[in-house]
């Protein structure tokens, strides 16, 4: 009886970790058409600090043994290369006092990741950084909504649940990455949507 139990458990949890995967697989794909209509305009030093952070957060997560985040943040890099090529031609910012303070920030925190030994520290400087380098876009979206689309944001939030969904054991190290991909999902669809309802 319990072997049926944790194998449903398993069978859940890889029909989760697809569901997620998938998701963040469709969402760059709509993002992408949505740049190329000139409907959306990434903000390219955010782009260029994702496409570093979610290159080295799928090393560390794999380093970590962890197999559940691993997948959001391998599909994450790969939404991140192809939108920071797009972002070059047909993104915003850049160069910017406060674009120039985030990276510098971002890439401190992402030396800092790089440095420490524990890889449970390493993982939230990889959030911290990650964090800083959106604060362009969020700063963007939020005096240009019309700027971004939100169901590419909103696709990455249920990607995020789901990999949330997936998880076997309730650790901090687990949970934290996809919590904070939610999160910050939720803020920036929350930021592109408010002036339209």
């Amino acid at each position: 009886m319990g072997g049926e139990s944790i194998g449903r458990e398993v069978n859940m949890s890889n029909v989760f970790i697809v569901i997620s995967s998938l998701l963040a697989l469709i969402s760059p794909i709509i993002y992408s058409k949505a740049i190329l209509k000139g409907e959306a305009k990434p903000h390219r030093t955010t782009r260029f600090v994702l496409l570093l952070i979610t290159s080295l957060a799928t090393v560390a997560l794999f380093a970590q043994g962890n197999r559940v985040a691993i997948w959001l943040a391998g599909v994450s890099t790969l939404q991140s290369i192809i939108i920071f090529f797009l972002s070059i031609k047909h993104g915003m910012g850049g160069w910017s006092k406060t674009d120039i303070l985030c990276l510098v920030v971002a890439l401190l925190g992402i030396v800092l990741w790089q440095i420490t030994k524990n890889p449970v520290i390493a993982l939230y400087f990889a959030i911290g950084a990650d964090f800083t380098g959106m604060v362009p876009a969020l700063i963007k979206t939020y005096h240009h909504p019309e700027t971004e689309v939100w169901t590419f944001y909103t696709l990455d939030i249920f990607a995020a649940l789901f990999s949330i969904l997936a998880l076997s054991k309730w650790t901090v190290a687990e949970y934290s990455y996809p919590i904070y991909i939610m999160l910050i999902n939720v803020v920036m669809t929350v930021l592109i949507v408010r002036l339209k309802t």
